[in-house]
């Protein structure tokens, strides 16, 4: 028995599980910046058009980064078969303490967007993370 948890904890923590695991509306995505972990979720799980709560935690090998400036920029394509131009938004997330960081932004429709998390401190990019949200 004790085998089995164990096994189960070690799978957990090689896949990257946590409590503040994004909901089924948030892909994985990918990171960059050597030793960067960005995690993203949104308060409303799937977010919706209009306003949308997103929060942010950003570590660098293992410890918390509390003191960098963190933006989230989202995009939709366009779709040319419906006469809809490409769509943009941003957020600019603070910190609220412990590598976490909150803010609002604003979705102007349902549907699939991309996000581009940018994590800076000094003016140097310290990592960024792509992935995808669906909002309803």
């Amino acid at each position: 028995m004790k085998r089995a948890a164990m096994g189960l904890l070690l799978a957990c923590l090689a896949a990257g599980c946590s409590s503040e695991t994004p909901g089924a509306s948030v892909t994985q995505g990918t990171t960059t910046g050597a030793g960067m972990e960005i995690q993203f979720r949104s308060e409303a799980d799937p977010p919706a058009s209009g306003d949308n709560t997103f929060e942010v935690i950003v570590a660098k090998e293992g410890s918390r980064i509390s003191d960098a400036d963190v933006n989230a920029a989202f995009s939709m394509p366009a779709m040319p078969s419906m006469n809809m131009p490409e769509m943009h938004a941003s957020a600019k997330l603070e910190s609220v303490g412990d590598g976490k960081y909150r803010g609002t932004g604003r979705l102007s429709m349902a549907g699939t967007w991309n996000i581009r998390i940018t994590v800076m401190r000094n003016g140097q990019e310290l990592g960024t993370k792509t992935l995808s949200i669906v909002a309803k």
